[in-house]
C-alpha cells in the first residue's frame, strides 16, 4: 500500500463480478493477480479524500535514467499547444539512459509544426527530464479501429534496430 500522491499499479477486486481465468493461460491470470485483487495495468495515485487518479498504462511508462515518466502527461500538453491535432510520446532505445523520450506529432489540417517551437512550448510547463528528446511531426498515425493511436507501431521499430526491447 502507498501513501497519498505516491504513484503505483492500481489494483481492485469487485466481489459481485465472478472470477476469471484466460481460456488455456492460467499464468497470464497469476501475473495480474495480487491476493484476489486484479490489475488492468493502470498506474495512478490516490489523493487525500480517497479518490483515485489514472496516470498512465504501466507499460507505457518511460524510464530514463532510473527516473519514470508517464507519457500522458506530457501528451496531455501536447495537446494543448496550438496547431497539434494529436501525438504520441513513448520511450525509444538511448545508450546512455536507457530509454529517451519521443514524441510523434500530428499537425492540425494546414498547420505547419516546427519541433524546436514545440520543444520550447513544454519546456514552459514540464520538467526537462520531460521534455522529449526527439520529436517528429507526422501526418497520418497509425490508428486502431477505435481510432486510438497505435503506438506499438510507432515504437516497436526503434526497439528492433536496437535488437532489444528495454
Amino acid at each position: 500500500m502507498l501513501g497519498v500522491g505516491e504513484i503505483g499499479e492500481i489494483y481492485s477486486r469487485m466481489p459481485e463480478m465472478a472470477d476469471f481465468t484466460y481460456h488455456n493461460k492460467p499464468d497470464k491470470r497469476a501475473e495480474i493477480d495480487r491476493d484476489g485483487f486484479i490489475t488492468s495495468g493502470d498506474v495512478g495515485y490516490i489523493d487525500e479524500e480517497g479518490y483515485v487518479f489514472i496516470c498512465d498504462r504501466k507499460r507505457d511508462m518511460v524510464i530514463s535514467g532510473g527516473v519514470n515518466i508517464y507519457p500522458a502527461e506530457i501528451e496531455s500538453v501536447l495537446h494543448a499547444v496550438p496547431g497539434v491535432h494529436d501525438c504520441a510520446v513513448f520511450g525509444i532505445p538511448d545508450s546512455e539512459f536507457g530509454e529517451a523520450l519521443m514524441a510523434v506529432v500530428e499537425p492540425q489540417a494546414g498547420i505547419t509544426l516546427d519541433a524546436g517551437d514545440i520543444r520550447t512550448r513544454l519546456k514552459a510547463s514540464l520538467a526537462d527530464y520531460k521534455v522529449p528528446k526527439h520529436i517528429e511531426i507526422r501526418t497520418g498515425l497509425p490508428r486502431e479501429d477505435s481510432g486510438k493511436i497505435f503506438k506499438r507501431r510507432l515504437r516497436d521499430p526503434y526497439w528492433e534496430q536496437a535488437g532489444r526491447k528495454i
